[in-house]
């Protein structure tokens, strides 16, 4: 978690409580099957966190480069 999801609403696609299952009912103590609906969004959410680390890398490499020789 970052520190600015503290102060700014979730952005839209985030969590959807609609799926949330995650608290197990007592007639449903068995291991639940995902569906490939349920796969493919796991794989889209997993494609966003890598994208925005890389977007986080990039921007604090820019962020501690050295800075650039002065045009004699």
């Amino acid at each position: 978690m970052n520190l600015f999801e503290f102060f700014h609403k979730d952005p839209a696609g985030y969590q959807d409580l609609a799926d949330d299952n995650s608290q197990p009912q007592l007639g449903k103590l068995r291991k639940t099957k995902l569906t490939l609906k349920q796969i493919n969004k796991l794989r889209r959410m997993n494609d966003v966190r890598s994208y925005e680390y890389k977007e986080k890398l990039r921007d604090i490499r820019k962020q501690y480069q050295p800075p650039a020789a002065p045009a004699l």
